[in-house]
């Protein structure tokens, strides 16, 4: 039973998951950071405090606040706004560098429509004629 358990546990998918779990918490404090003490006073030295807690709608006797949830959303959006442009942006960036053009290999054969390779010269699944596309 122990066996199983310690194979479990360092299988490579537990351990990278791990790892993921960490890295993303100690990413979250960054990008949280860097929202709420670079963005969030940038936006209230532009446009104001920009702390919507107060605003509150009654009805009846019963309270909205309605203000919490644009402080939320406001976060959220500022949260994706870094994530996207400091995360996702320079990774494709990256990524592009680095990934193979991949050589279309394949085409139609234009009677059957089926994919045949390029060097084809009979149709493997209708075997009608096919010119060689090279």
């Amino acid at each position: 039973m122990i066996d199983g358990f310690k194979k479990f546990l360092l299988r490579g998918n537990v351990v990278e998951l791990a790892v993921a779990v960490v890295i993303g918490a100690a990413f979250t404090a960054i990008v949280n950071s860097f929202v709420k003490d670079v963005l969030t006073p940038l936006i209230a030295a532009i446009g104001g405090q920009p702390d919507f807690s107060k605003l509150t709608l009654w009805i009846g006797s019963g309270e909205i606040k309605y203000g919490l949830f644009l402080n939320a959303l406001i976060s959220f959006l500022m949260v994706a706004s870094v994530i996207y442009f400091m995360v996702v942006r320079p990774y494709e960036k990256i990524s592009s560098w680095f990934a193979k053009e991949e050589e279309i290999t394949m085409r139609e054969c234009p009677e059957c429509l089926s994919e045949i390779p390029k060097a084809a010269v009979r149709c493997s699944h209708c075997t009608a004629s096919v010119t060689p596309a090279l």
